[in-house]
């Protein structure tokens, strides 16, 4: 049987990620910070090092406290807010640079916070997968995690990188830039991890992966897009009926497993496309389809532009 985490190496594999740490964020209260709503193609993130803040997103409405070590992941890209909680007028605030940060401070006198602010940055067309299988927002504490590292290991491993983070932050050595930024990639997996460990995805890849029996058919996609994979053959990969298996994918994912394997062939098509010379139709073979009109209607219909035209944009824009 497929490993069941295998899911998220390919999930990385397929869809191209960066990540930036931006900003340093030293605050005393009173303060508050506004966040618009982020690029197209771009996840910004908060980790918080110290103290306590108000966590508030603008599009879902949603709100919850986030403490030392919690990490704030926006994968829609929402418009949000991090606050002190205190209703009081933020005090004023300067931007300095040290070293290869930014560091946002404010001249209050009260209790102290601190937090790195970075993005992640989806090559396209990638981003509709992001908006699509992910949630809009994921908060994952790491807090005393050491205390439950049995029940929650991922947790406990994401804990480690934060304190790295920290480290490479407070220390601002040379270098501290390119270690804190390629940390940050490695942040956006455990993130995943940890999340769906802590079942925070209700709908999507990450309550798919989460499910016991269900994870199984996920890897599978994700590691052989170019097969030709019936709803049986899933199915029994997850030791359930095809009507099972139906209701209960669509129930966790939010959409139909051929909807899934559909996306992945064409996002793995579209990098095809864009890093090699060859043709729509070896790309169309590459990804499971022996039909290249089929292949180029789906192309068309998901991704908003025909092969051809996807390899000259690709090509536009890197000249």
């Amino acid at each position: 049987m497929q490993d069941q985490t295998d899911w998220l190496t390919r999930f990385m594999e397929l869809v191209t990620i960066t990540g930036k740490v931006e900003v340093r964020c030293a605050m005393r209260m009173p303060w508050a910070i506004e966040y618009a709503q982020a690029g197209a193609q771009e996840m910004p993130y908060h980790v918080v090092l110290t103290g306590t803040a108000v966590f508030e997103n603008r599009e879902s409405g949603s709100t919850c406290e986030l403490r030392p070590g919690d990490i704030a992941l926006l994968p829609h890209g929402s418009a949000h807010a991090l606050h002190d909680g205190s209703g009081g007028a933020p005090a004023p605030t300067r931007v300095r640079t040290s070293g290869s940060l930014l560091i946002n401070e404010s001249s209050g006198d009260g209790e102290a916070f601190d937090m790195l602010c970075g993005r992640f940055v989806v090559a396209p067309p990638h981003d509709r997968l992001i908006r699509s299988y992910l949630p809009m927002e994921l908060v994952v504490s790491t807090e005393d995690i050491g205390i439950a590292t049995q029940s929650l290991p991922q947790a406990e491993r994401l804990s480690r990188l934060v304190a790295l983070m920290r480290a490479e932050a407070m220390d601002n050595e040379v270098g501290s830039g390119a270690v804190l930024n390629a940390l940050s990639s490695a942040l956006f997996a455990l993130t995943l991890r940890a999340a769906g460990e802590a079942g925070q995805g209700r709908t999507g890849v990450l309550a798919l992966a989460a499910h016991p029996r269900l994870a199984a058919a996920a890897a599978a996609m994700f590691s052989e897009p170019a097969r030709a994979w019936t709803l049986p053959e899933l199915a029994g990969l997850c030791s359930m009926s095809s009507a099972t298996f139906k209701r209960h994918f669509q129930a966790s994912l939010g959409r139909s497993a051929m909807d899934l394997l559909t996306d992945i062939r064409m996002s793995a098509a579209a990098n095809a496309l864009r890093k090699s010379t060859s043709s729509t139709e070896a790309v169309a073979d590459l990804v499971g389809y022996q039909s290249v009109s089929a292949f180029r209607r789906v192309f068309t219909e998901r991704m908003g532009v025909t092969p051809g035209d996807w390899r000259q944009l690709h090509r536009a824009s890197a000249e």
